[in-house]
C-alpha cells in the first residue's frame, strides 16, 4: 500500500531535480521553488490517473507522469508557463486584426486545435470522461510547439503577423489554464 503523502512528497522531489536540471527557476525564491514544485507533482499525479479513460486499468509510473516531454501534466504545464514568457516578453496586449495576415499551415493547427475545445467539453461531460479533457489539452500543447518550433512570434518583422501570433500564444496560454483548471490542476506563470 502506497501512502498518499510519501507519494506527493517523493513525486515534489523528482519535480525538483527535473526543474532543476533545466535550470529556468533559479530566479525564483526558495519559497516560490517549493510552491512550483508542488504544482508541478501534484499536476503529474492528477493528469497521469486523469488522461486514462475511466473504462480502462492503468498502472501508476511517478518517473513517467513527472516527465516534461510526452503526454504529461508538466509537459503542459511548462507549455502554458513558455507561452506566458513569450507574452511578457511581447508585451503586447490589444484587439488581433487578421486583416492582411496569412495563416501558415502550422499555425491553421492552432487555431483548429483552438476551435476543437467547446465541443470536446460537451462530448467529456455528457461522456462522463476527464481524459478527453486531458487529451486535448495534451493535443494543443503538441500543435502550439509545433507552431512555436517553426514559427517566428517575437522575432517576426510584419507588425500585424507578431501581434496576430502574440495573440495566438495567449489564447493556447488561455486555454490550456482553462481544461487544465477543469481537471483540478493549476499552472503556474513560470517555470
Amino acid at each position: 500500500m502506497v501512502d498518499a503523502d510519501d507519494l506527493i512528497d517523493e513525486m515534489e522531489k523528482t519535480a525538483e531535480e527535473m526543474s532543476r536540471e533545466h535550470g529556468k527557476n533559479d530566479d525564483l525564491s526558495p519559497e516560490e521553488q517549493q510552491h512550483l514544485y508542488h504544482i508541478l507533482a501534484l499536476g503529474a499525479l492528477k493528469y497521469f490517473i486523469l488522461k486514462v479513460d475511466p473504462t480502462k486499468n492503468m498502472l501508476f509510473n511517478p518517473a513517467e507522469s513527472i516527465d516534461f516531454n510526452g503526454n504529461t501534466g508538466p509537459f503542459i504545464q511548462y507549455t502554458h508557463a513558455r507561452i506566458r514568457s513569450i507574452v511578457r516578453k511581447a508585451g503586447e496586449s490589444g484587439a488581433m486584426s487578421m486583416e492582411g495576415v496569412k495563416m501558415n499551415e502550422k499555425e491553421r493547427g492552432v487555431v483548429k486545435a483552438l476551435h476543437a475545445l467547446p465541443e470536446t467539453i460537451r462530448q467529456a461531460a455528457a461522456a462522463y470522461s476527464p481524459a478527453m479533457v486531458a487529451n486535448y489539452a495534451y493535443d494543443l500543447a503538441k500543435a502550439f510547439n509545433s507552431f512555436y518550433q517553426d514559427t517566428p512570434i517575437l522575432k517576426e518583422t510584419d507588425p500585424k503577423v507578431k501581434q496576430f501570433r502574440v495573440t495566438l500564444c495567449a489564447m493556447v496560454a488561455n486555454a490550456l489554464k482553462n481544461t487544465m483548471a477543469i481537471l483540478g490542476i493549476e499552472v503556474p506563470e513560470r517555470m
